[in-house]
């Protein structure tokens, strides 16, 4: 997890992020992203790191059709289907920022320092993680109570 200035875009941001832990994930072979890391970001990560990219997006409509004279358009095919639309591997990170975001320190950005912000997101996670654990072991140990009572 990395925290960088607002004026870097994230295609430029793909160094900073994977540097640190190359090497470290030997059997990995592919990473997701959205369109935000195309053209410049998915290159340094195929040459770098050795993955697979695969962008994850919405699909494209299409913006042209030639015709022919006395030909007739079809206007359906250049309507947005409305409502919500399921991307894959894409609900994973949106479901964690909004997990991230339901604590209050986390709704606004607060922090000064980058360091700050991602310090408060490792906080805000291990908040998370130890809440569910504590709600893990208190089923389990509701079982052990009613299978060990005498």
């Amino acid at each position: 997890m990395v925290v960088h200035r607002a004026n870097i875009q994230d295609r430029e941001g793909v160094p900073l992020l994977l540097e640190p832990v190359q090497g470290h994930f030997p059997r990995m072979e592919k990473v997701w992203v959205d369109n935000g890391y195309t053209g410049t970001g998915r290159i340094w990560i195929k040459e770098h790191m050795g993955w697979e990219v695969e962008v994850v997006s919405h699909p494209r409509r299409p913006r042209g059709m030639w015709l022919f004279p006395g030909e007739e358009i079809d206007d359906s095919l250049f309507e947005r289907p409305k409502g919500f639309r399921h991307l894959p591997r894409r609900w994973v990170v949106e479901r964690t920022l909004a997990w991230i975001c339901r604590y209050r320190r986390m709704s606004k950005d607060y922090e000064y320092l980058t360091s700050s912000s991602e310090a408060m997101v490792y906080l805000t996670m291990l908040r998370l993680m130890l809440t569910r654990l504590a709600k893990q072991n208190a089923k389990q140990f509701v079982k052990y109570k009613e299978t060990h009572a005498a």
